[in-house]
Parts: C-alpha cells; structure tokens; sequence
C-alpha cells in the first residue's frame, strides 16, 4: 500500500451507503486517503435522507454525485469496500477486499438510516486504524 492509500467504496447505486462511507472517511481521515465511492448502475443524485442523516453529524455529501464503477477505478484502489453490488466489482490480485453487510437506506425512514450511518461510523473508524499510516 503507497504511503496515501486509496479507499473505494461501492455499492450498486453509488447514492446511500458508499456516499455516507466516502463522507465518513474524508471526515475521520481527512488528507491522510484518497477517496472514491461508485456504483455498477448508479442513480442520478445522492438519496436525500442519507445526506440528511449525514448533515445530523456535520458532514455535507450534498455536492456527491454517484459515479458509475470504472474497471480503472478499481485497479488504482489499495482498499474496495462493496456493499452488495456482488459480480459487478472487478477482482485484483493483491487488492484488499471487504465486504460490508448493510441495510440499504433506499426507501427507508430516517431512523433507518441513521443505525446505518453509524454502523459505516463503526466501521470507518476501524478502517482508518488499520490503513493510515499514524
């Protein structure tokens, strides 16, 4: 891993979870990792009650625009965090890969998606443990 790991996280809509893992990770890690975030069939904008969920916390996804998961993108990432987006993520040889069991906040009350938020909190912050170099 380079001296600035870079972290991609995906999920299938590039628009909740990824979005809130990406803001999480730029906000607990700040310069110290490059983040991406992408989906394999991104919507057209961020779900408005995770950006909500996020603003509850101080963190501001709102200029977030969901990006379609390029093969590229994949390759120059040391970290791929998929949250369900299954077959559609490529796989590198000598990549880091996790795998992160979350509830979709699509179409979910607020409620919901903050237990998510804070369970990609939970997460985040052992993430960053592991990978930024202190």
């Amino acid at each position: 891993m380079s001296e600035k790991p870079t972290v991609l996280f995906v999920c299938v809509h590039n628009a909740g979870r990824s979005q809130m893992a990406a803001g999480w990770l730029r906000h607990l890690a700040g310069d110290r990792v490059r983040v991406l975030s992408a989906g394999s069939a991104p919507k057209e904008s961020i779900n408005p009650i995770a950006v909500e969920a996020m603003r509850e916390v101080g963190i501001d996804i709102t200029g977030n625009i969901p990006q379609k998961l390029e093969y590229e993108t994949a390759q120059e990432s040391d970290v791929i965090v998929t949250m369900g987006c299954g077959d559609a993520c490529p796989f590198f040889p000598g990549k880091r890969y996790e795998d992160w069991e979350l509830t979709d906040p699509a179409g979910q009350p607020i409620e919901v998606v903050r237990e998510v938020r804070d369970a990609i909190r939970d997460r985040v912050e052992t993430l960053v443990k592991e990978i930024v170099p202190s």
